[in-house]
């Protein structure tokens, strides 16, 4: 197996560090990439007023999971366990016993592989690993390169295996003047808008935002920030499917794309969580509830715009109501779950939004008559709120296009 093994402070991680990742991946057609977050930098002094290791520990995970490669891409904590600075030596030795016939690769720029001499013990580390190293400007040249391997090998009497990607748009910018943009307001254009809204949210790097006066761009980084990338197509799509019915159907779209913005931010809150959750937010749950994952997330969902980003009670309600429908739901309800259902990335998206945009009723009527039939496939129970959805809708004469 080849490994990739790719360290650093990541304070913050931004877009080079993806970029750099992306393309050992891609590169060296590497079977796993360990992400690995240092505790304590032998290099470099840690700023005043430091995020904490668990901070940064979360950051690195996001930028593990936005780099969409979840079979290949891990991250580790190995060097936030041992005490004292974080020597790279030490960690291939612990690493080699875990991997003791595999191929590691260290990733590096060019400025540590052009000093690897004067890291603690390089010559564990080139017995190690190979070195990858990144070009990225008319100074980095192969020649620059082929010298300080011939110094290695010369010095440590190993052959050195050096790899040389070139990337001349990798995203050039130190920590130190990312962390100084982020106080001083800028620096999202470095960053993945997930991590950008962690630090919002976390209030990282001298960075304050009022949740409950987000911008919309802002609103939407912060969301992002709290599930996986998997699920950020969907609510982006969501979003857009929200926006045009609210257009189509004469409803405030600033609050429809709000309510699309954050009605998964809780979906991925363990049931545990979830109902840790309800109970401190005094949420009354049924026993269907109580057992179903995918049920809770809409209602704890609703308490968080409310309380974490003070939305009003039309967009909480919207979200509280986007998984199970209601009776007699008010318009800005019925938008959120129709856009839920018919967003772009449905398979059945085009049948269903083209109905919604010509009968709203009927559109979400379709949704509900559709999740009854999947719920009952599955052997589940059906919630009753569903059923009361679709039976109201019923009372008010609303047919499927194909009804008598």
């Amino acid at each position: 197996m080849k490994i990739g093994i790719f360290g650093g402070t990541y304070n913050p991680p931004h877009l080079g560090h993806m970029a750099a990742a992306k393309a050992a991946i891609e590169t060296l057609h590497l079977d796993k990439l360990l992400l690995i977050p240092d505790r304590i930098p032998p290099h470099k002094e840690l700023p005043e007023n430091p995020v904490s290791n668990q901070d940064r520990l979360a950051m690195t995970r996001i930028m593990g999971d936005r780099l969409d490669c979840p079979d290949v891409v891990e991250v580790s904590d190995i060097e936030m366990h041992r005490t004292g600075k974080s020597y790279t030596s030490d960690t291939l030795e612990q690493l080699r016993q875990v991997y003791p016939t595999d191929e590691l690769w260290l990733m590096m720029g060019t400025d540590m592989f052009l000093t690897l001499h004067q890291w603690h013990e390089p010559e564990v580390i080139v017995r190690h690993a190979g070195i990858l190293t990144f070009g990225r400007n008319h100074d980095d040249t192969i020649e620059l390169f082929d010298r300080q391997s011939a110094f290695l090998e010369e010095s440590y009497g190993a052959d050195v295996n050096v790899t040389v990607i070139d990337l001349p748009g990798l995203v050039e910018v130190s920590s130190t003047q990312l962390r100084q943009a982020l106080a001083n307001g800028g620096g999202r254009e470095y960053l993945d808008p997930s991590i950008y809204g962690y630090i919002l949210r976390k209030g990282l790097y001298g960075t304050y935002a009022d949740m409950k006066k987000l911008s919309l761009p802002d609103l939407r980084a912060v969301s992002y920030s709290m599930i996986y990338s998997k699920r950020v197509p969907h609510v982006q799509g969501t979003e857009w499917e929200a926006a045009e019915l609210a257009k189509r159907w004469g409803a405030d779209v600033m609050d429809a794309r709000k309510a699309a913005i954050l009605h998964d931010c809780t979906k991925y809150w363990s049931l545990a969580k979830q109902l840790s959750k309800c109970a401190e937010y005094g949420i009354l749950l049924d026993r269907v509830e109580q057992k179903t994952l995918p049920l809770l997330h809409s209602k704890t969902a609703a308490a968080v715009a409310e309380r974490m980003f003070g939305m009003p009670q039309d967009i909480c309600q919207a979200i509280c109501w986007h998984t199970t429908g209601k009776a007699d739901m008010t318009l800005l309800e019925k938008i959120l779950y129709m856009a839920d259902y018919a967003e772009p990335h449905r398979s059945w998206s085009e049948e269903a939004h083209g109905l919604a945009m010509q009968d709203l009723d009927a559109g979400v009527l379709l949704g509900l008559e559709n999740t009854i039939k999947f719920t009952r496939a599955q052997g589940r129970q059906v919630h009753y709120r569903t059923i009361e959805a679709r039976d109201w809708l019923r009372s008010q004469g609303v047919k499927l296009p194909d009804e008598p």
